[in-house]
């Protein structure tokens, strides 16, 4: 174990060395961020799973820079350059692109127009320059004119040529350009002339500039992708006044001819060599910043949309609406298996609507349905409203189910494996029903960039992306647990130790021998070990089995401390967790060991006392606004309920039963200043919207969620009752978020209020 990555590590995340290589130590024994969260707290400190994957991600950033830096050192010794005073500051620093500058002058170099110049005899010349001292240039240069160098100018060109490699080799110099950079750099995009009119939706960025420490990510993905398209041009950087009087200072001195020539090669070096390489290099980490802080939103989103209320096991009927080609209906049973399909047509008038009523009235009643999932794509609010007028004889629920991203599964191996003798349409209304009864256990099977919710996701660098995606839904799933008995090779391969191999071996054992009873029946799977079982086994739930225990939380590497601790009470473990007066008598202290402290005791009596508990919320009805189907529709001043389909950085889109989502922009999301949408609303979340503007030509909805706010225009108001939520419509989440900040109704909004005002 590194000890200067343990230093690091603990002094950049603000925990003890203890904690940072005990954690370090249990990654490297192959214990996975959930197990590690969860059952190793007495080890880590209490580290949750945002901090011990930071420790991983940094000792692999710092075991990085060790190779570079090993190869630097190799490179500039085997060149015979190495010093005492280089090697020193070489192993002392942990920064890359500290390390990269102290290279420079030593990388191996493509021919350059200094390598030329030196090349032509021109160095001397310009040493002596370099070194400013009070002598005849031009006498001088004469001297180095051969029948390589056609005069004295070329000479002295050329001799500027090699002092610009050297300026822009100097790190001390580069370190105080980036400090420059950093806090004075201005982001500025133009359009490229004739593009104007194909770049429209680019149109705020036209003639745009804004200072680069301020600037917002969305703004950054936003410029970038406009560039990327070929409609915007964009710069980094500082005044260049500013600039050049900062290598002046460090490097011009003596005599006023050096000078001259010295001011010369400055102003080369800065636009044609430090410039570009600091530009690119802060426009990288522009992007870099912005691809953080975009993904970052996007994982949110992710885990909020993973861990949205279920309606639990329970019969649903679920409907893939449709207006010519009519709705695809399947009934499922609890546990989400397919038990009927067909197409019914209640758009349709006279008899084919009496049908679709009269399939649904019988399914519901043969089928035992409890609840109906509807689709909140094309003709969703017309079918719901089909739906709700049915009389079932008994209360059954209709929920509107996002179905962003089931177009996706329908066509997928997944899909196609589930269901080889259905079509996409029954495979996409299935996995409608599925969300429904269990968001988690369904969404797992589908990219989570396909899903509908985030900013734009293919802007960003797609493996951080993945990964952060990746640890979002192994959280997920392992926050929750899993039933062993029931859940899809797919859900099960989420959980902390398996992976797709050993989840598909599960599946298969449960095939050929029927159902779990113990946790510890999973020793038998093929190629699951006693690792992969201490990681698995808590995360892992069997209803009804040979102990209770196994429906908990509770590690067996645990059982044997409950056992002991119902055996003092006199009493089983199942009567142990079924009455509280019981566990009330239990003094933890009385357990504490070496390996298990009161962290865990703690967490134990918990389970205990609410074993299996789902962590979500339960399920809740909604209703959308009566006679609001579409924009136009929507008046300035209505007052609307909606629900959050998705946050970004700039604000949050809310579904208020219309095919486009509506806009509540960061500063209308509350009176008080929102430095973070999350810190306001939730992703479906139930919110009261006002309508500040509509644009229908453009498909665009202004939205506020603040008290008393004065829409843009007039209009009359609408109070409403309440429903379910609507359509992403199967789009990218980074084309709705890019509409937010190309078109923004923040700055014509204030000018309106000023104008009314």
């Amino acid at each position: 174990m590194n000890t200067k990555h343990i230093a690091l590590i603990s002094a950049e995340l603000g925990i003890a060395a203890r904690q940072a290589e005990n954690t370090m130590n249990l990654l490297a024994e192959g214990a996975t961020v959930p197990f590690i969260s969860r059952y190793r707290k007495e080890v880590t400190g209490s580290l949750d799973e945002v901090q011990i994957a930071r420790i991983e991600d940094l000792k692999k950033r710092y075991q990085e820079v060790d190779e570079r830096r090993e190869f630097i050192i190799k490179t500039i010794t085997e060149q015979e350059k190495m010093t005492p005073e280089l090697l020193g500051k070489l192993e002392a620093s942990w920064n890359l692109t500290e390390l990269e500058d102290m290279y420079l002058p030593y990388k191996p170099k493509r021919k350059t127009r200094a390598t030329t110049a030196i090349e032509k005899g021109l160095e001397p010349l310009a040493k002596i320059i370099f070194e400013q001292e009070d002598i005849a240039l031009d006498t001088l240069a004469a001297q180095y004119v051969n029948d390589k160098v056609a005069s004295a100018d070329e000479a002295l060109k050329g001799a500027r040529d090699i002092i610009a490699e050297w300026i822009n080799e100097n790190a001390e110099l580069r370190d105080k350009l980036r400090k420059l950079f950093t806090h004075t750099a201005v982001l500025t995009s133009k359009v490229i002339e004739g593009k104007e009119e194909e770049g429209q939706k680019y149109k705020d960025y036209f003639d745009f500039q804004e200072e680069l420490p301020a600037i917002p990510s969305h703004r950054v993905l936003a410029i970038l992708r406009g560039e990327t398209e070929g409609f915007l041009y964009a710069t980094v950087m500082p005044v260049e006044d500013e600039a050049l009087e900062i290598i002046q200072k460090q490097f011009v001195k003596g005599s006023a001819a050096a000078r001259e020539q010295m001011n010369k090669a400055i102003t080369d070096a800065y636009k044609r060599l430090l410039r570009p390489s600091l530009e690119n290099e802060f426009r990288a980490l522009a992007k870099e910043k912005a691809d953080t802080e975009a993904i970052d939103v996007f994982a949110e989103n992710l885990r909020q949309l993973l861990l949205a209320a279920p309606l639990g096991p329970k019969g649903v009927i679920a409907i893939d609406p449709g207006y010519r080609t009519g709705c695809k209906v399947v009934v499922l049973d609890e546990q989400g298996n397919m038990q009927d399909n067909d197409v019914i047509y209640p758009l349709e008038k006279n008899y084919k609507r009496d049908e679709a009523e009269a399939l649904l009235k019988k399914w519901a009643k043969q089928y035992n349905t409890l609840a109906i999932a509807v689709g909140n794509g094309t003709a969703g609010r017309e079918t719901e409203e089909f739906v709700k007028k049915i009389d079932f004889g008994t209360k059954i629920n209709v929920f509107m189910v996002n179905e962003s991203g089931a177009s996706v599964y329908s066509a997928s191996e997944v899909a196609r494996e589930e269901f080889p003798d259905h079509d996409v349409t029954v495979r996409g209304a299935v996995s409608i029903g599925r969300r429904l009864i269990d968001p988690l256990a369904e969404l797992v099977k589908i990219d989570p960039k396909s899903i509908g919710v985030g900013q734009y996701q293919h802007d960003v660098n797609q493996s951080h992306l993945k990964q952060s995606l990746d640890r979002v839904v192994v959280s997920c799933v392992n926050n929750v647990g899993v039933n062993l008995n029931t859940a899809s090779k797919h859900l099960l391969a989420y959980i902390s130790g398996l992976g797709p191999s050993l989840a598909e071996n599960i599946v298969k054992y449960r095939k050929e021998n029927g159902a779990f009873k113990s946790r510890a029946s999973l020793k038998k799977v093929p190629r699951l070990g006693e690792k992969a079982f201490e990681q698995c086994a808590g995360f892992l739930r069997i209803e009804n089995g040979d102990n209770p225990l196994d429906n908990s939380a509770v590690h067996p590497e645990r059982y044997g401390l409950i056992e002991a601790m119902a055996a003092k009470q006199q009493c089983t473990v199942q009567e142990l967790m079924a009455k509280e007066e019981l566990r009330k008598k239990i003094n933890p202290k009385e357990y504490v060991s070496e390996e298990v402290g009161l962290l865990t005791l703690e967490d134990i009596l918990k389970e205990l006392d609410k074993p299996s508990r789902d962590p979500r919320d339960e399920i809740a009805i909604f209703e959308y606004a009566e006679g609001i189907h579409k924009i136009e529709d929507v008046k300035p001043g209505m007052t609307l309920p909606g629900v959050v389909t998705n946050i970004t950085a700039f604000g949050a889109f809310v579904d208020i039963g219309v095919k486009q989502d509506g806009l509540v922009h960061i500063s209308h999301l509350s009176n008080k200043f929102v430095g973070n949408p999350n810190e306001v609303v939730k992703l479906n979340q139930k919110v009261t919207v006002t309508v500040l503007e509509v644009d229908a030509s453009r498909k665009r909805i202004s939205l506020s969620m603040k008290d008393n706010e004065v829409p843009a225009a007039g209009g009359g108001s609408s109070g409403a009752p309440r429903k379910e939520r609507k359509d992403n419509g199967n789009k990218p989440a980074g084309k709705q978020a890019a509409a937010a900040p190309l078109n923004d109704f923040q700055a014509k909004l204030q000018e309106l209020k000023k104008k009314f005002n």
